[in-house]
């Protein structure tokens, strides 16, 4: 698919740069599987899941990824933004795989001081630093904890605030991981996953851990030959065995977001229609328009980026056509857009849900 099929018009006010005050009260278009598109608000969720409905979360926790210090020697301003930890040692010194920028760059042997703790550049990996951290004092996942600072999306256009340790981490954070937040999973409370409960909905769980690729744009025409981030993710037996029950019954599996929706993909048990393979894995899965959806079916998203692969993602749900109607609808309405944004419900087509997979053409 062609990424400029993908674009729409987007105003900088659109952008909404702080959260919405209660979670709940924040804007939901549903986009129905017929009909119009109707406006809602997120507190308005539960009754638009059928009963008895799979909701599916991402339980990752985001990292305060973001380090700022000083290069020793020189005293010159230095930002580390870690990406992933090297190995699975934790303790006094880590390494870890990061990016880094500095007045006058970064070479290997250079040091940051960011308060008590130490970065040493070793050397690189690919386009990522090698980078050792040391605590003067404790561990280094307690000194990232103190010292590091919520990695917001460069499109909000401020410094993190004490608030943003809250609202940018979802209430089912559990596994430490992600460089951003699944941002869908933002909206929820327990008071709402108590509504979907009392419908008879059952709340499960997969990680995926989202990676640096969620902050690179595409750069190349055609999304063919856009080389994917890979990012871990691990389905537990109980969300493989919740969704073989609901499959079972004949019920939905609602996914929060796109992180969760490529978890459930990459994990789709070939044997069973509908199903998931319990286990963890590394996917670099790319959903694009033509792709056949074999787990989800229903979909509750934030809106995305032009020309990203999470709108490539929604639009291969339902549609292209369909959702950017829905996403010039929704900016012509006034709704906050991306992560801190407002949200979205979408149903596919009836006749696309888990359709054959389209004919190859050449």
């Amino acid at each position: 698919m062609r990424v400029d099929q993908l674009h729409y018009e987007l105003q900088e006010a659109s952008i909404a740069q702080v959260p919405e005050g209660d979670r709940l009260a924040a804007r939901l278009l549903h986009l129905p599987a017929s009909g119009e598109r109707v406006h809602l608000h997120v507190g308005d969720l539960p009754r638009l899941v059928p009963e008895g409905s799979v909701v599916v979360v991402n339980d990752t926790r985001v990292l305060p990824a973001r380090l700022l210090g000083r290069k020793r020697g020189s005293g010159g301003r230095a930002e580390i933004f870690l990406v992933r930890r090297c190995g699975g040692g934790r303790g006094a010194v880590e390494e870890w795989l990061a990016m880094g920028r500095a007045s006058k760059g970064l070479r290997v042997g250079a040091v940051i001081e960011c308060g008590d703790l130490e970065v040493e550049v070793k050397g690189r990996q690919d386009d990522l630093l090698v980078v050792q951290l040391t605590a003067a004092t404790g561990s280094v996942a307690g000194a990232i904890d103190r010292l590091g600072h919520v990695p917001l999306p460069p499109y909000i256009r401020r410094d993190d605030s004490p608030a943003d340790r809250d609202r940018y981490q979802t209430i089912f954070a559990r596994v430490e991981g992600a460089v951003a937040a699944p941002t869908a999973g933002l909206h929820l409370t327990e008071g709402l996953v108590a509504a979907l409960s009392a419908r008879g909905c059952v709340l499960a769980t997969v990680t995926l851990h989202v990676g640096l690729g969620t902050f690179r744009p595409v750069t190349v025409p055609d999304l063919d030959d856009h080389v994917m981030h890979s990012e871990a993710f691990d389905v537990p037996a109980t969300t493989a065995e919740a969704i073989r029950d609901a499959r079972g019954r004949g019920a939905d599996v609602i996914a929060i977001g796109t992180t969760v929706v490529r978890a459930l993909e990459s994990a789709a048990d070939p044997s069973r229609e509908g199903c998931v393979l319990a286990g963890a894995g590394e996917t670099r899965l790319l959903i694009q328009p033509g792709y056949r959806f074999r787990v989800t079916d229903r979909l509750f998203t934030n809106f995305h980026l032009p020309g990203s692969t999470l709108l490539a993602l929604v639009a291969a749900f339902a549609g292209t056509g369909r959702v950017l109607g829905a996403y010039e609808h929704a900016r012509d309405h006034g709704y906050r857009f991306f992560s801190y944004g407002d949200a979205m419900l979408v149903e596919p087509s009836k006749d696309a849900r888990r359709a054959p997979p389209p004919a190859e053409t050449s």
